[in-house]
């Protein structure tokens, strides 16, 4: 191999590390190491930064905030209500939620959608005695299968056709995908509803049964003089709460666990509670008693002025490896964080010096308008209100769901482009009034926009390098013994593999150059293997880390990092299989 394609594998292989282990966020990796091969002379600058003038990244901006005026509207809630009715058993009720999920995913980025699902959901399953944990990791699943029926379901199809843009031929069509990505989708929902309710675990708090709801413990301090100073547990009625248990008592560092009926409280005691996020919220609301917050998380005092929230940290938010303390929070988002919910498991010990993880979801008590202010910000991948806000604007929903209609309507037409009907529907959104320009600019996630840029830089690289046809070579005489069905196999294989360890733009941008490859050497329609490379890139089933949908519903459902493996496993051998069986049928 060429010196150039040696100095590709070792910045390729730093930023792959990096990414897996979380040094860097995705678009820092992915960025960096597109501008280290420019500098290291592997690229131009129109190969290294050309990404940034394709359609991709600014269609993709687009659709977030088209997605953000339906949500911003309400526009899905009747669908919402309609879907999350009375019970029926856990596969009828699965498959009343996942079908129309799947179906919407197709035309509105999935990230909205599980964002707008999560908390009815999980308020849905906590009135009906269910667990949330049989739902959500399917929802997200679900999205993720629907995502793969149009050019504009996820954002890595819309790279894949800038990809095929830029590569001199015509772009993707709307559902040109549905070629390969319908099959696969009507299987993996029969998977995801037939095997879900059996192979996912009822995640139950500690210390109840039969009632599976988050488990967070949250801080309460005896106010001095109060209605409780002076009385016994039992006497104060802490003793046999209603879904909520007194974990300890912290007296002046001293801490008393397990704590008896007949302990004396006293004046500035902390009070430590385990239980779900509903039945922790409601202690605020007794005599005696207020928030227990750190010194350097001070909450605000304006209780009628104030909410909770749940926010889901994501891996390239700033708090990740950093502590409540650090960041300062308070101050940052003019909110306090209370408690801390992680895995399955409750976090103890002192929130503001408890280093934070992607996945982590946070009880937050903050001023009413901070959804508003954070949920489109990029900072949380989830912000839901644990009391239920109903969304504004509810009397523009008409004009935000034609604008999602034009963007649909439109290319499948042939009037205009995908890129043109969806710009064109984010700007009369922001015309009309459905959205205010500054919340039209945080509807964008611009980490997602610049990764995608930076993502095409990389393949330009691989392809400029020669390392593209070196491993084309090695993908064929590795699977020569299985023929042509062996190679499609493998560059599925890689996709997949690539999409866990780093990002789904990344993940195709990398393998493209090598599908034309094979392409051009065995007897296989390119542009059907591209499909199914776009196809393979949102496969992101195996861990809660690898898709942002995935991340979102890690703390709500109170999962651990194996569960997403018992659904994950037989829907990533569905594509693995059936990817290459039906590119070679087509």
């Amino acid at each position: 191999m060429s010196g150039d394609a040696w100095l590709t594998i070792a910045v390729l292989v730093a930023m792959v590390a990096a990414l897996a282990t979380s040094r860097v966020s995705p678009p820092a990796g992915v960025i960096g190491a597109s501008a280290l091969l420019f500098v290291l002379g592997v690229t131009d600058a129109a190969e290294a930064f050309g990404g940034f003038s394709n359609p991709a990244p600014i269609t993709v901006a687009g659709l977030y905030v088209v997605a953000a005026a339906v949500d911003r509207t309400g526009a899905i809630q009747p669908l919402v209500r309609t879907l999350l009715g009375k019970p029926n058993g856990d596969r009828r009720d699965l498959a009343r939620l996942a079908i129309p999920s799947a179906a919407a995913s197709a035309f509105l980025a999935n990230t909205p959608i599980v964002a707008m699902l999560v908390p009815a959901v999980t308020r849905w399953a906590d009135r009906e005695k269910r667990s949330a944990s049989t739902f959500l990791i399917p929802l997200s699943y679900a999205t993720i299968l629907g995502g793969s029926l149009t050019v504009i379901g996820t954002s890595t199809n819309l790279v894949m056709s800038g990809l095929i843009e830029q590569s001199g031929q015509e772009p993707l069509g709307l559902f040109e995908l549905a070629t390969v990505g319908a099959p696969i989708a009507i299987v993996g929902l029969i998977i995801v509803v037939l095997l879900g309710p059996s192979v996912l675990p009822q995640r139950v708090r500690p210390g109840v049964g039969g009632d599976a709801q988050r488990p967070f413990t949250v801080s309460m301090s005896v106010v001095p003089d109060g209605a409780v100073d002076g009385t016994t547990v039992a006497e104060a009625g802490l003793r046999n709460l209603a879904g909520v248990f007194l974990v300890e008592i912290d007296r002046g560092g001293k801490l008393i666990a397990p704590v008896q009926p007949t302990q004396t409280l006293r004046g500035g005691d902390r009070l430590v509670f385990a239980g779900s996020v509903d039945d922790v919220v409601d202690l605020q609301g007794r005599r005696g008693l207020e928030v227990a917050i750190d010194t350097d998380n001070l909450a605000a005092s304006d209780q009628a002025n104030t909410a909770f929230y749940e926010v889901v940290l994501g891996a390239s938010s700033p708090l990740v490896g950093r502590t409540v303390a650090a960041m300062d929070f308070r101050a940052r988002y003019d909110a306090a964080v209370l408690a801390i919910h992680r895995s399955g498991t409750i976090v103890r010990g002192k929130i503001g010096t408890t280093p934070l993880r992607s996945g982590d979801t946070l009880l937050v008590l903050a001023s009413k308008d901070f959804r508003i202010r954070w949920r489109d910000a990029g900072e949380f991948l989830l912000v839901s209100r644990v009391d239920a806000p109903m969304p504004t604007r509810t009397d523009r929903s008409f004009v935000a769901l034609a604008a999602l209609a034009a963007a649909v309507v439109l290319p499948a037409l042939g009037w205009l482009s995908v890129t043109r009907a969806v710009i064109g529907s984010a700007i009369v959104a922001v015309l009309v009034g459905v959205l205010r320009p500054r919340e039209a600019r945080d509807a964008v996630d611009v980490n997602v926009v610049l990764m995608i840029g930076g993502a095409f830089g990389l393949g330009a690289a691989v392809e400029a390098s020669g390392l593209g046809g070196r491993i084309a070579d090695l993908v064929l005489d590795g699977s020569a013994w299985a023929g042509t069905y062996g190679a499609v196999v493998g560059l599925v294989i890689a996709t997949i593999v690539l999409t866990e360890l780093i990002t789904n733009a990344a993940a195709v941008a990398l393998i493209f150059p090598i599908a034309n490859q094979v392409a051009s050497e065995v007897d296989v329609d390119p542009r059907v293997l591209l499909i199914g490379v776009a196809v393979a890139g949102s496969a992101s089933f195996l861990t809660p880390i690898g898709y942002q949908t995935n991340t979102m519903v890690y703390g709500p459902g109170g999962y651990r990092f194996s569960d997403y493996l018992r659904l994950g496993v037989p829907l990533s051998a569905l594509v693995v299989l059936g990817v290459p069986a039906v590119v070679l049928a087509s």
